[in-house]
């Protein structure tokens, strides 16, 4: 997974990369030539008394060394800008990816698993990237290198390394086996962190009010201490693996300087190659150490990059049609024919055979239990999630083959729990309409009952919203969402239980208000409260995901019992009369 999702968006940037590649080449070859010269220097200058050669050789290896540093910092350079244009480009797409899902993929992924997939997750393959480019295209020149510049110095003496280098890899292919399902472990418990954090934070009223501290800090301490006790677990190993190198490195330089020794004594070897042997054997064995570096960072970035393709490999349920219809017939007309929905594994369809009429002009109610299935039908319409079985047509059009742009601009949903985004109000309602005037939205608001108290505000249009609308209330949240829709001014309004969090008085203005502003458009209202939906011209009952009955009020108080049994649970015999 690792690998094809490098070479996915490593494509893009071949001419850097090879430029990279370059320059590191460049810079590894002069690091390569400067133990030679040095060699050369001690054996021909240094025991010889010869200060010219000195000098000339000097120069040169001067000369050698800021060409090395340049290339460095060339290589170095392209690296971290490839690897920060990789990152960026793994996260758009993830992104744009999670953007495309239904209601159905967020379900099944959840949002704390997307979050850190989208940051932590990429991170970790972008830092792969760029430790790559940085060591690890140096290391294999470098360790060939060495190996062929140690063999042209002293064949005998090479010897050395044909058991260094080994040892070093059994070592470390060891260690990197056992760590890469604990980097799997730990990146699952990351993302349970984040759960528990989210709940926490987003939930914090609700423990205040029940004074469940405790009993949350002991669930994150839980959350905390597994974390906590597989990244020990992970660093165990990884402290294991420079003193198991380092004892390598030492051991052999001592194998190294014993066996040279004997070579000059006999003359076999001058001083000053024992020197440059002794260089290149570190130089080996570094490039073995950042090869080591990022065979550590492999497993991680490995399960990092399974987890990002898992998304990139999931394609949504809600396909963009091949040739979308750009026109719709029928204005604002809305039916639902022998429509149905069922979740991916589930037993029971949420939807059975449902069929429904909105015609413009009209106001049609859903009303049924809880988990009846009344908020699945409505995101239906604008494809939240699509139909298992039937169909939804909206202009005489199956909504599956409208163009998203204008199924957005012909459905305006405000749905059941309300959400603002960070910004301003005007910044909020803009999202229904972005090139809406200031008097389009103070019209909206007047409509949504909210005119008042934006009014009231300091900044009035200007006013911060903070993430989530959490500095107003939920009445005021509910109001500013409906006004958005408002701004929006689409041919089918669907309200998503959109009443609940307003007083009586509220709820009757408002109610009175949309009459008004949506006389020419299809409204469909979900209701929990019955004085909201008593006088629409047409009520669905839904029970267990079925149409039960359709009618008006006073027809369904005689005719359906379980319309009959809502009513009576929040009204009197008079009052529903």
């Amino acid at each position: 997974m690792l690998i094809r999702l490098l070479r996915t968006h490593l494509d893009p940037y071949k001419k850097p990369i090879a430029l990279l590649v370059l320059l590191q080449f460049l810079q590894t070859c002069a690091a390569l030539y400067l133990p030679t010269l040095n060699a050369d220097i001690i054996d021909n200058g240094v025991i010889k008394g010869d200060t010219g050669y000195i000098l000339s050789f000097g120069a040169l290896m001067l000369a050698v060394t800021v060409g090395q540093m340049v290339c460095n910092i060339g290589a170095v350079l392209y690296g971290a800008r490839t690897a920060a244009a990789v990152g960026r480009d793994v996260r758009a797409a993830v992104f744009d990816r999670v953007q495309s899902f239904s209601a159905r993929e967020l379900g099944q992924f959840g949002a704390p698993t997307l979050i850190t997939r989208t940051t932590n997750d990429v991170q970790q393959v972008q830092m792969l990237v760029l430790m790559a480019f940085t060591l690890m295209v140096s290391a294999p020149i470098m360790c060939v290198g060495g190996i062929v510049m140690a063999l042209g110095l002293d064949v005998p003496l090479s010897g050395v390394l044909l058991a260094v280098v080994p040892v070093l890899g059994i070592s470390v292919s060891l260690i990197v086996r056992r760590l890469r399902p604990l980097f799997r472990t730990m990146q699952e418990r990351l993302d349970t962190v984040n759960r528990v954090l989210r709940e926490q934070i987003t939930g914090n009223r609700v423990i205040r009010a029940f004074v469940r501290d405790s009993y949350e800090k002991e669930r994150f301490r839980g959350a905390n201490a597994e974390l906590t006790e597989v990244s020990v677990s992970t660093g165990k190993l990884l402290a294991l693996m420079f003193p198991i190198v380092m004892t390598v490195v030492n051991l052999s330089s001592i194998a190294v300087v014993w066996f040279g020794a004997h070579r000059i004594d006999s003359g076999g070897m001058q001083i000053g190659a024992l020197t440059a042997f002794l260089a290149y054997l570190m130089q080996i064995v570094m490039s073995v150490m950042m090869a080591t570096f990022m065979f550590m960072m492999i497993p991680r970035a490995e399960v990092c990059a399974e987890r990002i393709q898992e998304v990139l490999d999931t394609d949504t349920s809600v396909v963009p049609p091949a040739e979308p219809v750009r026109e719709l017939r029928g204005h604002g007309h809305l039916e639902l024919r022998g429509a149905g929905f069922r979740y991916p594994g589930a037993e029971e369809p949420v939807l059975k055979a449902i069929d429904l009429v909105a015609r413009p002009g009209e106001t049609t109610a859903v009303i049924g239990s809880t988990g009846s299935g009344k908020s699945t039908l409505l995101g239906l319409v604008p494809r939240l999630m699509d139909v298992t079985e039937g169909e939804v047509l909206v202009g005489g059009v199956d909504v599956g083959t409208v163009e998203p742009a204008l199924l957005a601009r012909t459905v305006g949903l405000v749905p059941q729990k309300p959400y603002l985004f960070a910004g301003t109000v005007a910044s909020n309602l803009r999202y229904g309409n972005p090139d809406a005037t200031d008097d389009e939205l103070w019209h909206a608001l007047e409509v949504a009952q909210a005119k008042e108290f934006v009014e009231g505000l300091a900044e009035g249009l200007g006013a911060p919203i903070a993430q989530g609308g959490t500095n107003v209330s939920g009445g005021q949240r509910q109001r500013l969402s409906i006004a958005r829709t408002l701004v929006q001014r689409p041919e089918i309004y669907l309200f998503d239980d959109s009443f609940s969090a307003l007083d009586y008085a509220t709820d009757a203005a408002l109610r009175a208000a949309l009459t008004h502003e949506t006389r020419e458009a299809t409204v469909v209202i979900v209701a929990q409260r019955v004085s909201t939906i008593r006088d629409a011209d047409r009520i669905v009952v839904l029970d267990e995901g079925r149409v039960v009955g359709t009618g008006l009020h006073h027809e369904l108080m005689e005719s359906n019992e379980t319309y009959r049994e809502i009513v009576l649970s929040q009204l009197t015999e008079a009052e529903a009369a």
